[in-house]
């Protein structure tokens, strides 16, 4: 249920002790995660009221809690912009609520932004620059997350998968973001601490300064481009290269040359990542609403091709189907052309001719019974005419020199061996090729 500002400033008294309310108004936040409101009291001070929602926002904020004591004051010193101080805070169940001393500037809208002139742009690049060349060591010591590339990127495809699970993602951009995910070489980057949540409700302008950066609950090491998603989602080119330019020139990392495409990345698939957190939350007012962004994105890619965010392009996309009345060609064949009959361009068997030399295959040969006609003989051993009874005579000799019968055998000879022993007999169950007589056949 969602708190009123009224209400917000009685739970503030009782987590900063002596404070007086006198007035009280509403405060822009993440209206799905927070209720907040800015309190002014007797002596002309401003305090900012942030309560959760639900646990998961509570944790959050008693995250950013740990965050903010992290920051030694020799840090928030070289900053270019303050920082929230927490002045108190009230636990009601399991939801705590926050009250931080209230800090100089004003929240103002992405338009009003990207509309300012280039002091303004100057100076959030030079933000987003401290923030990125912080120490890692306040990301670890805190014991706050910590990705790599490869890993970061993983992290990307699983929450792509389980957005995937939804079936309210168009095919246009599962495809187009797939494809971006694993460009391997679009990842080369190096991990830096980030924000985690930044937008332009959390940076507080005075005088086209950036005065003080606030919502410090995702704080990590990962991907640069996530800080700059909200930006480039302005689609307002020139503010944002004139905001990229300043904040390489204040990096002391080395310029990121994929930064800005990981960053269009990162604000589309925002959306898929509100849809996701929507039906969590079963709040079907967020899934509409992240429904229609979704279908909204979807039409200016289909129509205007995008903003590009893979280093390889997207390969042009596959028929999901094959036409009606035609099978998909199997892996490894060349489909036919239209306008061919197939029947005819393909013979009816496929014959794959076995080499001469080629040993058999361990195939089961049922053998058919025939009469075999003795064939006459001029010589004792072998047949007596023609090729075949010169080699049977090579044969014979061979034997006689070699004093064995191996090579009889081998040659289908009938009788004793030199040496004495019987010939094997055919029999009906010999399947042996030794045995088989190869006969030419007719040709017209």
């Amino acid at each position: 249920m969602r708190r009123e500002p009224i209400e917000l400033a009685a739970v503030a008294t009782a987590a900063v002790p002596g404070l007086s309310p006198t007035a009280v108004s509403s405060a822009p936040d993440d209206p799905a995660d927070f209720d907040s409101a800015l309190l002014l009291d007797a002596e002309g001070k401003r305090w900012r009221v942030r309560s959760p929602r639900h646990a998961e926002a509570s944790t959050r904020l008693e995250t950013e809690f740990l965050v903010l004591r992290a920051f030694a004051p020799g840090i928030r010193a070289e900053l270019p912009f303050l920082m929230p101080t927490v002045a108190g805070t009230v636990r009601q169940q399991s939801l705590t609520t926050f009250v931080y001393s209230h800090l100089h500037g004003a929240t103002r809208t992405v338009e009003e932004l990207t509309a300012g002139p280039q002091e303004l742009a100057k100076e959030i690049g030079t933000a987003l620059a401290a923030i990125h060349d912080l120490p890692r060591a306040l990301v670890s010591n805190a014991d706050l997350p910590s990705y790599t590339p490869n890993e970061f990127r993983q992290r990307r495809l699983n929450e792509l998968d389980m957005a995937a699970t939804t079936g309210k993602i168009p095919a246009l951009l599962l495809r187009r973001w797939e494809h971006a995910m694993e460009d391997v070489s679009l990842w080369r980057f190096n991990p830096c601490v980030v924000h985690g949540d930044l937008h332009e409700d959390n940076l507080l302008v005075e005088d086209n300064r950036v005065t003080a950066v606030t919502g410090w609950t995702d704080l990590r090491i990962g991907d640069p481009a996530d800080d700059l998603a909200w930006l480039v989602a302005s689609n307002e080119h020139e503010f944002v290269d004139a905001v990229v330019k300043h904040y390489t020139a204040k990096r002391r990392d080395a310029p990121d040359t994929h930064l800005l495409r990981r960053a269009a990345l990162s604000a589309e698939f925002a959306l898929a990542q509100y849809l996701v957190k929507g039906i969590a939350a079963a709040d079907a007012g967020m899934i509409a609403e992240a429904e229609a962004m979704l279908s909204t994105l979807a039409d200016d890619i289909a129509e205007y091709g995008g903003q590009p965010i893979s280093v390889e392009p997207l390969p042009p996309a596959k028929p999901d189907a094959p036409p009606t009345g035609q099978e998909p060609a199997a892996p490894g064949l060349l489909d036919a052309p239209a306008a061919t009959d197939i029947s005819e361009a393909m013979p009816a068997v496929h014959v794959t001719p076995i080499p001469v030399d080629a040993k058999p295959l361990p195939v089961e040969v049922t053998p058919i019974p025939v009469e075999v006609t003795p064939i006459p003989a001029d010589g004792a051993d072998g047949p007596a005419d023609g090729a075949a009874g010169d080699a049977g005579a090579r044969k014979d000799e061979a034997s006689q020199d070699a004093g064995g019968s191996a090579d009889a055998e081998a040659a289908g000879v009938q009788g004793e061996a030199q040496d004495g022993g019987p010939a094997p007999k055919p029999s009906g169950a010999d399947t042996s090729t030794v045995a088989l007589t190869v006969v030419e056949a007719k040709t017209n």
